[in-house]
């Protein structure tokens, strides 16, 4: 106990250091050394002579892992060294290759590697000056990531200040900010309780309680950080290896799940792969996979990277995984072009790290090939754990005869007979009411709002619902008549209000000068996705020349066969469509012109390329703007006629397919090389 005249500031350092070792006992080395009773009393009594004397305060008090006040807004740092992304290896051949490709690079076949779990959550960067922690960011685009030191103070095994010896003046350490399955079952249970909205998995609750402005919320969300390599530093003596690295970050206090499983080879790699794959489910967090890495510095150094990814590491990703459900019910959803699109609702199945409830089933075709039926079992696979699919039926678990599916003959939004797409030798079946069907008419308004189309913040999901149900919009022109959407009639609307209604019509008078090629991809044109309007804008310029087009003149323009140019000049030729595009010019929607004039000698003018993954530092729309830039045609799928695969980090089943056909891999430094030269 504590002496009663002890000057308060050797009192509140004495206490300090109490708690921090009791914190580290228990949130790190899970062995605690009183109970909650006892740390209650010494973290309130620290409490009590930090208000009494704040001169004594510390930043890194254990007190201060709760800020008082929410920050206005995310402030951006520069990482003062990149926080690299990691290739992947989806099989036994693609790991022998980086098994080789290190030893060849190396010349030498004494290369150990470490194998370590690769968490599922947010990745941070933990700067500590002089042992105290000054700043947390997360990873961002590698370069630049976003200011989250004041929620990451919650967590409670992050140490505010290091502990042990030879501390270096500046240290930042590398890790993942993860929510175990146990404390987001809790805190989904809380959501349940208090009618909020539940978190889909555990990484998307880590990432949205770090991402608070309130640091309160995120102590009530209760995160956990394992660190996983270092980033700038002063250390006197850097360890020889990255295994000796973490078990010295363990030394300072920092909480490292394990130390790497040391291997030789690509086999002994594989059997490591093979017995976490098997620990997976009993792990108390998520992980998608395993990571290998050189061990030793001066060879990795020596390897070297490849753009903004180490040649010396690489994450091998499990494969998507598969679980039973019910198929509850088929319901049917109508798009933007009238299409019926069968959707499958699901008994809740967790399955590739989400919760899923319901996957689309493509068309009535589908249902018949995969022979599925209301009430049946089925195998839900998560491919490229992203994508819910409707894998099969478990046909010796049916307990009725099966009866075919079919779509119904009516539309279920407005009634109106369906008919066969015969451009579609029949596969797709489409409402004929093209006019007035309301589920068409939201479908086409979200569709003409969306970020890739006209861009107009704040016009989401529900409020095209709403507006479409009062009936205030009947096409995308209404949205810029003042008669229909102003300030007086929307702020009077329930849970509105002024400023919203405001920032939404400012929105949509900056969507007015879209460039002609978001015009024309919002209009939602049958056929004329956003590389054919981006190739109608550049060829014709403005939209008064490009109504008054020919078939011939659309049949000039690369890439549009019959069937686009006939929807082209059917679209433009409907009265409907002249009424509404004339309305829309007088309502002051004038996209400014552009001819493209590119140079055809580009070694990747005509080429197509097919996107993939996430790149190191460019966004996908970035990479396609630059590709398109010198005549590139950038594609949705990997084809016989896909010249490049442009790869990044978690490529999936395309890389797969490009492999399978020959299609040359490429990474973001390649494209950049490209796009200079």
């Amino acid at each position: 106990m504590l002496d009663l005249f002890t000057a308060p500031e050797t009192e509140i350092h004495t206490l300090s250091q109490l708690l921090r070792r009791y914190e580290h006992a228990y949130y790190v080395q899970d062995a605690p050394l009183v109970t909650d009773a006892e740390y209650d009393r010494v973290f309130k009594q620290l409490q009590v002579l930090e208000a009494a004397h704040p001169e004594f305060q510390s930043a890194d008090s254990p007190t201060q892992r709760v800020g008082g006040q929410a920050v206005a807004a995310f402030s951006q740092v520069t990482h003062a060294q990149a926080m690299l992304s990691l290739g992947n290896v989806f099989d036994e051949a693609e790991l022998n290759a980086f098994d080789i490709r290190c030893k060849e690079g190396l010349k030498t076949d004494a290369v150990v590697y470490g194998a370590e779990l690769k968490f599922d959550g947010l990745a941070l960067s933990l700067r500590y000056e002089n042992g105290s922690l000054v700043q947390a960011a997360t990873r961002g685009d590698g370069a630049v990531g976003e200011d989250v030191t004041h929620t990451v103070k919650t967590i409670r095994n992050v140490p505010l200040k290091l502990a042990g010896a030879n501390i270096p003046s500046v240290l930042e350490v590398r890790g993942e900010a993860i929510m175990t399955r146990a404390d987001f079952a809790a805190l989904n249970k809380r959501q349940a309780a208090n009618d909020d909205k539940l978190f889909v998995n555990p990484r998307n609750a880590a990432a949205g309680s770090l991402r608070q402005l309130d640091p309160k919320i995120t102590a009530q969300r209760p995160l956990t950080f394992y660190a996983y390599g270092i980033g700038q530093h002063t250390l006197n003596a850097l360890p020889v290896s990255h295994s000796q690295t973490l078990a010295l970050l363990a030394e300072y206090g920092l909480p490292v799940y394990q130390l790497p499983r040391l291997c030789a080879n690509a086999t002994e790699l594989l059997a490591v792969f093979a017995d976490i794959g098997e620990q997976r489910d009993g792990l108390p967090f998520d992980i998608d996979g395993v990571v290998y890495k050189v061990d030793n510095y001066a060879q990795q150094a020596a390897l070297g990277f490849v753009s903004r990814a180490p040649r010396w590491a690489v994450a091998h990703k499990f494969p998507a995984q598969e679980m039973q459900t019910k198929l509850l019910a088929i319901d049917v959803q109508v798009g933007r072009t009238g299409v019926l699109t069968p959707v499958a609702r699901l008994e809740p199945v967790f399955v590739g790290g989400v919760t899923v409830t319901n996957a689309t089933l493509h068309n009535e075709t589908e249902i018949h090939r995969k022979q599925l039926m209301v009430g049946d079992t089925v195998i839900v696979r998560r491919a490229g754990d992203v994508i819910p699919e409707v894998v099969q039926s478990v046909l010796h678990l049916r307990e009725a005869e099966y009866k075919p599916y079919a779509l119904p003959r009516s539309c279920p939004a407005c009634g109106a007979a369906t008919e066969q797409d015969i451009e579609n030798e029949g596969v797709q079946i489409r409402c004929s009411n093209t006019l007035s069907c309301p589920a068409q008419l939201k479908q086409s308004l979200w569709h003409f709002a969306q970020r890739r189309a006209m861009d107009i913040d704040g016009l989401g999901d529900k409020i095209v619902d709403l507006f479409v149900d009062l009936g205030w919009l009947h096409n995308v022109a209404d949205l810029f008549d003042p008669a229909v959407l102003n300030l007086e009639r929307m702020s009077n609307l329930e849970r509105f209000g002024e400023k919203s209604a405001s920032n939404l019509l400012a929105a949509i008078d900056a969507a007015k000068t879209r460039p002609l090629a978001r015009l024309l991809y919002g209009l939602g044109i049958r056929h004329v996705g956003e590389s054919t309007a981006r190739d109608l804008a550049s060829t014709f310029g403005s939209l008064d020349a490009l109504q008054s087009a020919s078939l011939d003149a659309l049949l000039a323009v690369p890439d549009v066969g019959d069937i686009v140019a006939r929807s082209v000049l059917d679209y433009f030729t409907n009265p409907s469509v002249q009424i509404m595009l004339t309305r829309l010019q007088a309502l002051g929607v004038a996209p400014p012109a552009q001819v493209v004039s590119l140079d055809t000698a580009h070694r990747l003018f005509g080429k197509t390329v097919v996107i993939t993954g996430t790149l190191p530092t460019l966004g996908r729309d970035e990479a396609a703007e630059l590709l398109r830039a010198v005549g590139a045609k950038v594609a949705g799928s990997v084809s016989k006629n896909t010249h490049y695969l442009l790869a990044g980090e978690a490529a999936g089943s395309k890389l797969e397919k490009a492999k399978s056909l020959g299609v040359t891999v490429v990474d973001e430094e390649w494209l950049l090389g490209q796009v200079a030269a």
